[in-house]
């Protein structure tokens, strides 16, 4: 035999003896078994705080409802009519005149004042019991002149308008056209 062959013989012998000194590898573990998972009920949020109060008037939210258009020809008439489909707001054009009706339906009747907050204005009104309605609730009327500039500042304010009367709710209202168009009428 050629002494190459031995020396490759030696290697391979050599070879074998050091992988057998290596020692097995150990088996994988068996994964942990995840956790079960525990029914819990989020906790409810903490409530939200009520909201301040606001500073200012023409700030405060919107009385809710639409305005409407009537002209019977001789008097114009825009109505606030609120969600329920009452009428709780109306300007009316009495034309023979030349004055605007700015009447407040109420809950309940009686004389008073009416207060008009514009951005640009404010005004106390007086006002009296007017014929009740066709449901036969009170009304108040207070009257203003066709070119009183507190019919302007109700036309072109900020957002919206007040309606204070005493014993009843603020009506907070926005300036839309038919405020304008009966204002315009009675000019």
């Amino acid at each position: 035999m050629k002494p190459i062959y031995l020396h490759l013989g030696g290697a391979l012998a050599l070879s074998f003896t050091i992988a057998a000194c290596v020692p097995a590898p150990q088996p994988t573990p068996a994964p942990e078994p995840a956790p079960t998972p525990v029914a819990t009920t989020p906790a409810a949020p903490p409530p939200m705080p009520a909201p301040a109060p606001a500073e200012n008037w023409i700030d405060r939210p919107q009385t809710a409802g639409n305005w409407t258009y009537s002209d019977s020809g001789e008097n114009a008439v825009a109505q606030f009519v609120d969600g329920r489909g009452t009428s709780v707001f109306s300007l009316l054009c009495l034309t023979a005149d030349r004055q605007v009706g700015l009447v407040r339906n109420a809950a309940s009747g009686g004389n008073g004042q009416m207060i008009i907050r514009t951005e640009t204005a404010e005004r106390t009104l007086p006002a009296r019991a007017f014929t009740p309605d066709s449901a036969g609730r009170p009304r108040l009327i207070a009257y203003v002149s066709a070119r009183d500039p507190l019919l302007d500042a109700m036309a072109l304010t900020r957002g919206r308008f007040a309606v204070e009367a005493p014993g009843l709710s603020t009506l907070y209202l926005p300036p839309w056209a038919e405020v304008t168009r009966v204002i315009e009428d009675c000019r």
